[in-house]
């Protein structure tokens, strides 16, 4: 796939660095990691995103012992593999019980905006004490639970989340990245902007229509696992609308067809 979909690179808004309130911005998080930093050391979410690069070197220059990892959803783009893998060795990769096949299989329908199943099993599975890269900018929900930076997970005792970040924004963040020179995913520059998550998210409406185009084998198999669904099974909905509506448009209809065709092509070639 091109660069055509966004010309910009993530770096194009961030003007002059307010150096001042970003250097009381890092000490305050590097003195939060240090207060609360557990005799077992901390767990560090990683992502691979912008965010939680940021929290990767807050936790390096606070020296406090932490373990990166990153949780494989089965959905990820391979780009984000790849930079992880080559600029973060040490991050280690935990595998999921499910992938997200068997979990659409298992609960006989797609995850949708309401019900996210998916990351309960695929990206929430991890206990212990862990540092995340949540801002509370990004959701009132985040705000109310991240209020004083620690989430203590009602009801789950064996897990407490950590966000030193919490009260930066995204501009704060992308100031850090270019204050330190952070190379960060090229998905950034390309079409995704602001943040990045699995193929086929919810989340992301209908920017996955050009997901499709970019990653087919990952929607092919989604289609297959969307057999399984309980309205398709039961004759009440038809693949097809199944699919219009977890996709809130008719246009995969289409970039299916093209992509079919350029597949085909290439394998004639071979």
């Amino acid at each position: 796939m091109n660069k055509d979909f966004n010309s910009q690179t993530a770096f194009d808004f961030v003007g002059e660095i307010d150096k001042q309130r970003l250097e009381e911005l890092e000490s305050e998080a590097i003195e939060f990691l240090k207060q609360h930093e557990p005799p077992e050391g901390y767990l560090l979410g990683f992502s691979g995103g912008k965010d939680s690069q940021v929290i990767y070197e807050l936790a390096k220059m606070s020296g406090v012992k932490f373990q990166p990892y990153y949780s494989i959803t089965t959905v990820d783009q391979p780009e984000l593999i790849y930079f992880i893998r080559k600029n973060y060795p040490d991050v280690k990769f935990i595998r999921p019980e499910y992938t997200m096949w068997e979990l659409i299989r298992k609960h006989r329908m797609p995850p949708i905006r309401t019900i996210r199943y998916c990351c309960e099993y695929l990206k929430e599975a991890v206990k212990g004490k862990i540092i995340v890269g949540i801002r509370i900018e990004e959701s009132r929900k985040r705000a109310l639970y991240y209020a004083t930076k620690i989430n203590h997970m009602k009801g789950r005792k064996d897990k407490t989340l950590y966000a030193p970040i919490a009260d930066w924004t995204e501009y704060d963040v992308w100031s850090f990245h270019k204050k330190y020179n952070l190379k960060h995913c090229e998905l950034y520059d390309i079409d995704y902007v602001t943040r990045l998550g699995c193929i086929g998210c919810p989340f992301s409406g209908k920017r996955r229509i050009l997901e499709m185009s970019k990653y087919p084998r990952y929607y092919k198999l989604y289609f297959k696992a969307f057999k399984h669904a309980k309205n398709v099974k039961s004759g009440k909905q038809t693949l097809e609308d199944l699919i219009t509506w977890w996709l809130e448009t008719d246009e995969w209809k289409k970039v299916w067809e093209e992509s079919n065709k350029y597949r085909q092509k290439e394998l004639e070639k071979e």
